[in-house]
């Protein structure tokens, strides 16, 4: 198969939006790629978050994550991951501009460091650093 997916895009709707906007764009460092204000309230703001992938996991998996991240399941049927250069700054950074640390930055098996997050916009998010 020659790839015909070109772009995936997770829609987030955002009570608060202004501060989903600041928190992915300014905390995060997600850079504006696109911004529509319709009238009447309706505004979208779209972020390049880099490369995108599509991440299936078994129930069995995401138990597993859920235990090396965070010691027990907590994960809702959907969580965002960022792949970052620095987990502990990133984390630090967001807890600092509101999010809830679920768990701190922690090593995986798998040779990456992973901070669990509670974020704007209702999502529990992961953000990791790969170690090799």
């Amino acid at each position: 198969m020659d790839g015909r997916v070109l772009q995936m895009r997770l829609v987030v709707e955002a009570a608060d939006y202004d501060e989903a906007v600041a928190f992915y764009r300014d905390v995060l460092g997600a850079p504006e790629e696109l911004f529509i204000d319709s009238g009447d309230g309706a505004r979208v703001t779209i972020l390049d978050v880099g490369r995108a992938t599509l991440e299936l996991s078994t129930p069995e998996q995401v138990d597993l994550i859920d235990e090396v991240e965070v010691g027990h399941r907590v994960s809702p049927r959907i969580r965002v991951a960022f792949e970052v250069v620095d987990a502990a700054a990133v984390a630090s950074d967001m807890v600092a501009a509101g999010a809830v640390e679920i768990a701190p930055p922690t090593r995986t098996p798998w040779r990456s460091l992973n901070a669990r997050l509670a974020a704007p916009g209702d999502l529990q998010i992961t953000v990791f650093e790969e170690l090799d």
